[in-house]
């Protein structure tokens, strides 16, 4: 049996603690969101799902990808004694902007950025996982749009966490959008870990800093190899990414701001870098270190 991403993490402890991320809006740009059996009751763990590619009405996900993310951060689901996801009481708001392939369409995440900046305060939301990246540069226009948006939702006081790709370990690897200096950007902690089901990731796959523009990145890692979450017909898979390590965070988010509700995105920010465990890693690679939800709650 995997060790859940929880227990790696001490979410566990957090859990027991009474820090289930209650009252705390996750919103996720991916492929969309089976409605899994992890996140029941739909109708009070989803408060919302729109679809920017398809515009379709009904809870789906074509892909996978999306249903893997979300329950990472948010699965209620239990494996052994310890919850799979993060911040399983947390509220989930989905928006689909990648399409059946986990494709981007630059046009769809625009839209859904766009949504979140004018509905954040009708859905409580507090935290932005963007499990999405690009190799590109910030020199084309798409991408300078994206980074705007990116970073209005950050000024907007939201938590803004991003992939920092899986183009590593060759320096100045780091995605677009995750080359932002204002949100956090996520890394993988385990990447130099065997690889289970999927050849396409190479060994130290994680995207290193810093960016073109000088800025130290990523900003923290977390483990993103062979992590069990949630897939479609209420299934389950292991996946691996900086992908998977993205809502490791966003979860951890949402703990955080459950006990600290007065926090705000730079507050949880500053709290994040100084309670990590370092790793024998460069900073190129770990960033601040690897997250400690025990450390970062201050628990016992």
């Amino acid at each position: 049996m995997i060790q859940p991403v929880s227990a790696q993490i001490h979410a566990d402890l957090a859990h027991k603690n009474g820090f289930l991320g209650d009252g705390i809006g996750i919103a996720f740009l991916d492929t969309g969101l089976s409605p899994h059996r992890d996140f029941s009751p739909v109708s009070q763990r989803i408060e919302a799902f729109v679809d920017f590619v398809h515009h379709k009405y009904e809870c789906y996900d074509d892909n996978s990808h999306g249903t893997h993310i979300t329950g990472i951060a948010c699965s209620a689901g239990r494996t052994g004694k310890d919850y799979i996801g993060i911040a399983p009481k947390a509220h989930i708001i989905s928006l689909k902007v990648l399409n059946s392939l986990g494709n981007g369409v630059p046009s769809a995440f625009i839209h859904g950025l766009q949504w979140i900046h004018e509905n954040y305060r009708i859905y409580q939301i507090r935290i932005v996982n963007i499990s999405i990246g690009s190799p590109g540069t910030d020199e084309d226009q798409t991408s300078r749009e994206i980074l705007r948006q990116v970073n209005q939702l950050w000024d907007d006081g939201r938590i803004v966490c991003i992939a920092g790709g899986n183009h590593g370990p060759r320096p100045q690897s780091i995605s677009i959008p995750g080359n932002s200096h204002k949100i956090i950007t996520v890394g993988s902690s385990d990447d130099s870990l065997k690889i289970w089901g999927n050849r396409r990731l190479p060994s130290h796959y994680s995207g290193r800093g810093p960016t073109r523009s000088c800025v130290m990145k990523p900003d923290v890692v977390a483990p993103g190899t062979n992590i069990y979450s949630c897939s479609l017909h209420n299934r389950y898979a292991v996946k691996s990414g900086t992908s998977m390590a993205t809502p490791v965070v966003s979860g951890a988010m949402a703990l955080l701001l459950e006990k600290y509700p007065y926090y705000t995105n730079k507050d949880a920010k500053k709290k994040l870098k100084f309670n990590c465990d370092q790793l024998n890693t460069p900073r190129s690679h770990q960033g601040w270190g690897r997250i400690n939800v025990q450390k970062l709650l201050e628990l016992p």
